[in-house]
């Protein structure tokens, strides 16, 4: 692991290999933006900087690097600005995994039979999440999105679970469901239980896919195999966080490499499973590592063709290890998201679709930013635990009503849309609005 000094997050400090320097100017760089050419690490260097040369951010050349990226976002997407009715079921915040940005976990340990210990932390079972899902499919949403952490009984299915306690080995992170006070069933189990009525089912991340294939000779393509079988119909591309290992050997040295990211989501892809993909920044990584990653990105789609958006996550850093440790003293500054979207926009021809998370942003912010590249508002989540229990402040849904006056008072045309971008519904009239593409959608409003 990198050494590093405390009181940072700007990367200067750790000993990285990679550094934002460049041969590169900025006015060649934006240059090659405005003309649609494809750009290279080298000049996301140098958009995301405002130029590797000058110490900050310029304000003026920050503005000519958004109007770039709006501009490109308008001739490729049009005035539509997309969100899709959905919801948040987590399944458990048990996990061992350590993360260093992260408190949406909990020790496995706490949810032991045995423990005596105090959290607030949950597992659900499939009865529950089945429960949850179809009560939420009955108020009309369109999808269902699962990320949970990586509790030691989960298994991908009876297979996968008979092979692990029939193991010897100690390394698998693996303890009998009956340990536990509730038992989450296994990864099949989940997604078979929130497949209700027809409704989307995005879940299984890469990390995730690797816990369901520990203790085997499976592979990824198998995993989500089983898991397509059993009712999955897109994977998240979270838990990439920062596509560069000598920063993932900080921030999660226990998580899977950037290669096994790439293997496990090119893995998705093949069995037929669309693909989201993540970047988490603005920690102790500096402008060159978030370029490698953006070009990590366009790689794996220009093999698989099925990222349907790319999402940028600022770092929501307040109640984290990395800040309580004295590694970062915050997350990124607004012009670094306004950036980091910006230069996403520009960088990443292959993808058409940007999403602003107004979870992560707020709503000032994410306005700002569909006028910065972005074209997508996220959706209605209706819970969100991750983001609030690491000190996020803004809010856990979002109302169609809320979506339509937001996205109109920019000027712009609010879309209810599918996971997939694929099937779309303008939004007009009078309030109240309601979605109407879930499979018991009616156009009633999902809150009242």
């Amino acid at each position: 692991m990198v050494a590093f000094e405390s009181g940072t997050n700007t990367g200067d400090a750790l000993a990285f290999e990679h550094s934002p320097e460049t041969d590169q100017h900025f006015e060649n760089a934006l240059a090659k933006a405005r003309d649609g050419t494809r750009l290279t690490v080298a000049d996301a260097i140098e958009l995301l900087t405002t130029g590797s040369g000058t110490d900050g951010i310029d304000r003026e050349r920050k503005e000519q690097v958004l109007e770039a990226a709006d501009h490109r976002r308008a001739e490729l997407v049009g005035r539509e600005v997309t969100f899709v009715a959905n919801l948040n079921n987590n399944v458990t915040t048990a996990c061992n995994t350590g993360c260093l940005f992260c408190n949406f976990k909990d020790r496995s340990d706490q949810f032991l039979e045995s423990s005596d210990a105090d959290h607030d932390g949950f597992t659900k079972t499939p009865t529950q999440s089945r429960e949850i899902v179809a009560d939420a499919v009955e108020r009309g949403i369109y999808e269902v999105t699962s990320v949970s952490g990586l509790h030691p009984a989960f298994a991908l299915d009876d297979d996968h679970r008979e092979i692990l306690e029939a193991s010897d080995r100690g390394d698998l992170n693996y303890r009998s469901p009956s340990a536990y006070e509730v038992d989450p069933g296994t990864y099949v189990e989940q997604i078979e239980a929130m497949s209700v009525d027809g409704v989307h089912v995005h879940s299984m991340t890469p990390e995730e896919a690797a816990h369901a294939r520990r203790g085997t000779a499976w592979s990824y393509e198998e995993v989500y195999r089983r898991l397509a079988d059993a009712g999955l119909d897109s994977a998240p591309g979270t838990a990439a966080e920062i596509l560069v290992d000598e920063v993932r050997d900080v921030i999660c040295p226990g998580k899977i490499d950037s290669d096994g990211w790439l293997e496990a989501m090119e893995a998705a892809a093949t069995v037929g499973l669309d693909i989201t993909a993540t970047i988490m920044y603005g920690h102790v990584e500096n402008e060159a590592h978030r370029a490698i990653h953006l070009d990590r990105v366009r790689e794996l789609q220009d093999r698989t063709d099925a990222i349907t958006e790319f999402i940028p996550l600022s770092f929501v850093h307040q109640n984290t290890p990395l800040y309580d440790y004295g590694m970062v003293e915050g997350g990124p500054t607004v012009q670094e998201d306004e950036l980091m979207i910006a230069v996403s926009r520009l960088f990443l021809d292959n993808v058409d679709h940007i999403q602003a998370s107004w979870v992560k942003y707020g709503d000032q912010q994410g306005l700002k930013l569909l006028n910065s590249g972005a074209d997508d508002f996220m959706g209605t989540i209706l819970s969100e635990e991750i983001t609030k229990r690491a000190g996020g402040g803004f809010g856990e849904y979002r109302s169609f009503d809320q979506y339509v006056e937001l996205i109109e008072s920019i000027g712009r045309i609010p879309v209810e849309r599918s996971t997939d971008y694929r099937t779309r519904r303008r939004i007009d009239g009078d309030p109240p609005h309601g979605p109407t593409l879930g499979p018991k959608a009616d156009g009633t409003p999902l809150i009242e």
